[in-house]
């Protein structure tokens, strides 16, 4: 079939009924598919079952000699953050170990900025409002929620296939109410590109208007690989020490979708100096972090390599799906002009964008025949995108033949939305 852009009314009339009969015949099946969240399957989950039985009754001593069983040590054990070093790009003495969610981090560090200011400020963030923070678009909607209840303001940047429109954040960085910028630097989400070499050295070297402006990297899907090329990310607190701005950085990962979701550890890193201001301020939080858990994950993971044969496992599960999102959307949306979608080679996400002002009419019909989307604009702040263009899909969690029928029915959707669209 041509393009929608090269049929006639007719041919376009005659097309919409040819569609809604098969919409109809979809919404017989009586389909509940859930594609929301980037959540692992049970089968992924299953891949840490051996973890449950570690670290052991008697193996609960780390190895500079601490009871993993007791009180203190914030910042985490030694050969836990040893084992996280090349993950989180940082040395283990820059890195925090903490318990199950980097999200909690992310908020925590925003909230300790704002009471009580970060290190090259004037003071509690705060008292210097308004506050700004540059959000890459398409980007992460527990980002946003973070700012909007905090009353953060956001600006949308666009995101370019090497990371943020960097020409946009240097313009925008010159204003000193800017704070900071969320960043997902590999496999971003939803969009799955990785920053490029020169996208991280202009973040690291701009110059701010703000003095203790803040990099919000959260690398987390570092590890996540869906191919067996795996671009290349410079390291940001290197990048930004060799610039001059060595505080600049503050890094997030998590192994949330490595081991156990709900059982993970979360992983911070950034300056010495601006470690030292971290643990000031979460040791009147908390005496000390699950450290049996982070046994746990030293005996299973082991190493760089144990890490890399675990994640290898996770990709067989989950590359499938995305090839099943991309070839139904090939076969249903390819050539007609109506939708363009990202080709991830990492991550958790698919990128669907639809003919503009459509999204939100996608996300209904899909709905109503049983299939849950993410809300048309969770990929902007405050929940608006401008165009109601941009979709994320999340393939890992359903099975691979629910993945399949979910995409070729948001594709059905797609082109129902469009050929709708065309016809006023």
């Amino acid at each position: 079939m041509p393009p929608l852009s090269e049929l006639s009314s007719d041919a376009l009339t005659d097309l919409r009924a040819g569609l809604v009969q098969e919409y109809e015949a979809l919404k017989a099946q009586g389909l509940k598919l859930d594609m929301t969240r980037g959540k692992p399957a049970s089968a992924q989950l299953d891949l840490s079952a051996e973890m449950l039985a570690l670290p052991g009754n008697r193996d609960t001593t780390a190895e500079d000699g601490t009871d993993a069983r007791n009180y203190g040590n914030l910042q985490g054990l030694a050969e836990t953050r040893a084992l996280f070093s090349t993950l989180m790009g940082a040395p283990a003495d820059q890195i925090v170990v903490a318990n199950n969610s980097s999200l909690a981090l992310m908020h925590d560090t925003i909230v300790y900025a704002l009471l009580k200011g970060v290190p090259g400020g004037k003071g509690p963030w705060s008292k210097e409002e308004p506050i700004t923070f540059l959000c890459p678009v398409p980007g992460y909607d527990r980002h946003f929620a973070l700012c909007e209840g905090y009353g953060i303001r956001m600006i949308a940047i666009p995101m370019t296939g090497a990371g943020p429109d960097m020409d946009a954040v240097e313009k925008a960085v010159a204003d000193p109410s800017v704070k900071g910028i969320w960043c997902v630097p590999k496999y971003a989400n939803p969009s799955g590109e990785t920053y490029s070499a020169e996208t991280v050295r202009r973040l690291a070297s701009m110059k701010t208007g703000a003095p203790d402006f803040r990099i919000f990297w959260d690398n987390a899907y570092a590890v996540h690989h869906l191919s067996a090329e795996r671009p290349e990310l410079a390291n940001i607190l290197d990048a930004c020490a060799e610039a001059g701005n060595p505080n600049r950085a503050f890094i997030f990962a998590s192994t949330s979708k490595v081991t156990l979701a709900g059982a993970g550890l979360a992983l911070w890193a950034s300056s010495p100096e601006n470690v030292r201001w971290y643990l000031a301020q979460a040791g009147r939080r908390s005496i000390g972090p699950d450290k049996l858990n982070q046994l746990r994950h030293v005996r299973f993971l082991r190493d760089d390599a144990g890490i890399a044969a675990h994640m290898e496992k996770h990709r067989e599960l989950i590359a499938p799906k995305f090839t099943a999102v991309e070839e139904a959307f090939a076969a249903r949306l390819g050539g007609q002009g109506v939708a363009q979608w990202s080709a991830p080679k990492g991550g958790y996400f698919i990128t669907l964008d639809v003919q503009d002002g459509t999204a939100s009419r996608v996300v209904a019909l899909a709905k109503e025949a049983g299939i849950a989307l993410t809300p048309a604009g969770a990929t902007h702040p405050y929940g608006k995108d401008p165009n109601d263009r941009t979709l994320r899909i999340a393939p890992t969690f359903p099975s691979l033949a629910d993945v399949r029928k979910a995409a070729e029915a948001v594709a059905l959707c797609t082109l129902l939305a469009a050929v709708e669209a065309r016809l006023g």
